[in-house]
């Protein structure tokens, strides 16, 4: 009778001893590398977000809607209608008179269209009309001959009609310049509203697709019981994190050249050379892993979407007011510059459009990089310590 041999395998003879590795797998390792992990969860990150079509429209097209819609409403075009109505009375008629005269005879006037809209109605009527906006300035002419001014000093267009009105009014009656001047119009690209908006809503585009794109994610994959699949795996906890909010360079070089070819085809707007191109990637590299880094450390502990929404617009919310967007911060008291400036959104949009619009070098914009890499760096640490899986 035929008999088989079987052999045990090689245990060690102490039993604190660890088995020896098989020939071979230290090979195995260091083929895999320290950074295997991390590509793996790279990649998946990325076939998840193609099954994600709400991505493309929120990523990518929002934003050139967006710009069109703003840079069509601020275009350059010819200056506003003054509005005004003229209250009813002895001199109204003779008042309308003068206004329209006086704009028929300003430089550039053209028949088809004039820059002055004068109407005339009862006082009440005219002064509710002027309350609500309706109209820039009201002028109600006194029995002695003066005018009365009824304007908004909190309105800019109402300051200005009551000078030109007023300049109009007193030309009519005679008075004449004592200076000979001349004016030249003087406009090019770079000075514009949608040159100074495009950098804004990069930022912003990067600030959000951060944010939403990886403290969203994480929350969803918590509340689908994923990560705590992941928790029996050998994966470092910064692997994982690193590769969620990484995943968002790969979405930058889109949003990047979507955004700022639509600016340059469409508006015109001028990009100081390739330099400044090569310096713009850089920079929205580091605003999208800073803004995950954000995104990491407001989701870290959220369990629920609704917490995490509500935390992630209390975050971006005080950025897209104060960090220059839509309009400069320089509007806001000086005493709050100082912390404006330390926001990220603000340091990301000042270094775009020093780059995009004057061409400045990196190196000249160190202070900002520095705001970026401390906000992303500090965010990513804390989110390490805090991070939990369930």
């Amino acid at each position: 009778m035929a008999t088989t041999e079987t052999h045990a395998p090689n245990l060690p003879a102490d039993k604190n001893q660890q088995p020896q590795p098989a020939r071979g797998s230290r090979g195995n390792d260091r083929h895999n590398g320290r950074w295997s992990g991390y590509r793996h969860l790279l990649w998946a990150r990325m076939l998840e977000m193609e099954r994600e079509p709400e991505v493309v429209f929120w990523v990518f097209i929002f934003p050139l809607l967006l710009a069109a819609g703003l840079g069509i409403a601020f275009r350059n075009k010819p200056a506003d209608i003054t509005s005004v109505v003229v209250v009813e009375g002895e001199g109204a008629q003779k008042t309308l008179a003068m206004l329209q005269n006086s704009d028929k005879s300003s430089p550039g006037h053209s028949p088809a269209r004039s820059n002055i809209r004068a109407t005339v109605l009862d006082r009440d009527a005219a002064l509710k009309a002027f309350h609500l906006g309706k109209f820039d300035l009201a002028i109600e002419s006194n029995p002695d001959g003066s005018y009365t001014y009824y304007y908004d000093p909190a309105r800019p267009e109402s300051v200005l009609s009551r000078a030109e009105i007023d300049a109009r009014l007193q030309s009519a009656a005679g008075r004449k310049d004592a200076l000979i001047t001349s004016a030249q119009s003087s406009s090019a690209p770079g000075s514009r509203y949608i040159d100074f908006l495009i950098p804004g809503l990069l930022g912003m585009n990067l600030m959000n697709s951060g944010m939403w794109g990886v403290g969203f994610a994480l929350v969803e994959m918590r509340q689908r019981k994923l990560l705590k699949r992941f928790v029996a795996t050998p994966m470092r906890r910064s692997d994982f994190l690193l590769a969620l909010a990484s995943s968002r360079l790969v979405l930058m070089v889109i949003e990047v050249g979507l955004l700022l070819g639509f600016g340059v085809l469409v508006f015109h707007m001028p990009v100081q050379g390739w330099r400044s191109i090569i310096s713009v990637i850089l920079l929205a590299s580091l605003g999208a892993v800073a803004f995950g880094g954000v995104g990491l450390l407001t989701a870290c502990r959220a369990r629920k979407i609704e917490t995490v929404s509500g935390l992630i617009n209390l975050v971006m919310m005080p950025m897209w007011i104060f960090s220059g967007v839509f309009f400069s911060y320089d509007r806001f008291p000086a005493i709050a510059h100082p912390f404006i400036k330390a926001l990220p959104l603000t340091a990301l949009n000042d270094a775009l459009r020093a780059t995009i619009l004057e061409g400045a070098p990196l190196a000249s914009q160190s202070g900002r990089l520095l705001v970026l890499a401390v906000w992303g760096g500090v965010s990513f640490v804390l989110a390490l310590r805090w991070f939990r899986w369930t």
